[in-house]
């Protein structure tokens, strides 16, 4: 279960600010267990394809608008959504970045090198 906090006209979700459509997709997502285990495994998968998980959200960004463009023809809030608002391309960035904070465990950091001592 996930904290949803409204703040002003935007959503956050643990101190990421959702649009409404990334919203409605999240929410969709954590509502239907088999949704949500695949985008687990796909969220991982991805992440452990890209050293740098910069990469990884870009590339999640693009496969959540395509989940969304598909699922918005069958999916009722999705597609009454998408009927208000059309299915012109908006960013799912702030959500794949979300997912992967959620669903990746935290890299360590690298360590800087010591410097010698003057």
């Amino acid at each position: 279960m996930c904290l949803l906090v409204i703040v002003g006209p935007g959503l956050t979700f643990g101190g990421v600010s959702l649009n409404r459509s990334e919203h409605q997709l999240f929410e969709y997502i954590e509502t239907n267990r088999d949704e949500r285990h695949f985008w687990e495994y796909k969220v991982r998968d991805f992440a452990a394809k890209f050293a740098d998980l910069s990469q990884a959200a870009s590339v999640i960004d693009g496969e959540l608008w395509r989940y969304y463009v598909e699922r918005a023809g069958v999916v009722p809030a999705l597609k009454s959504m998408a009927e208000r608002e059309g299915l012109r391309r908006m960013s799912m960035r702030n959500l794949a970045e979300y997912m992967l904070r959620l669903w990746v465990a935290p890299r360590p950091k690298k360590q800087r090198a010591e410097l010698p001592p003057f």
